[in-house]
């Protein structure tokens, strides 16, 4: 019983509060979002619940933040699912360990919206975006992608090798 009330209080202070809100996320918020995490590498991921290889990418994303945080990575998760799916995402969320707050991108036009995070991105999900200390994107991995691909990415952001 008390190991079940830790774990409980243990997700809630990592995880957030079941009932805490995605932020909304437009391009100035993105951009401004990237800028507040200058000297840090940021690791962005967009996904959506329906997105089949987004879920089963996710726990594997929360380790590799996990294991990189201390070396100044950055997991910045950003829905793209509707607002009436924001529950549902919320809780995958909450379940999946990952730290809060998260995001739901919330775009006037979704084309000017995409095209502000990368010109050569379609809108496919999965979708990650690795900046470095700078602000500057270095890397963007679209579609499924191995997690060896990303940490050897990690590892040239986060150590310079």
């Amino acid at each position: 019983m008390i190991r079940a009330v830790a774990a409980l209080l243990f997700c809630a202070a990592v995880c957030g509060s079941a009932e805490e809100r995605l932020r909304p996320l437009d391009e100035a918020g993105y951009r401004e979002l990237i800028q507040n995490h200058r000297g840090k590498v940021v690791l962005i991921d967009f996904w959506a619940t329906w997105c089949e290889p987004c879920r089963t990418e996710m726990p594997l994303l929360v380790s590799l933040e996990r294991n990189w945080r201390s070396r100044g990575l950055v997991f910045v998760t950003i829905s793209a699912d509707d607002p009436e799916q924001e529950r549902e995402a919320r809780d995958f969320l909450v379940k999946t360990a990952v730290t809060m707050p998260a995001y739901r991108k919330e775009a006037a036009n979704d084309e000017d919206f995409i095209n502000a995070i990368d010109r050569k991105w379609s809108g496919a999900l999965p979708a990650l975006f690795l900046y470095d200390r700078t602000g500057k994107l270095v890397k963007s991995f679209i579609g499924e992608t191995a997690t060896a691909e990303i940490e050897a990415e990690l590892q040239r952001c986060c150590t310079g090798q």
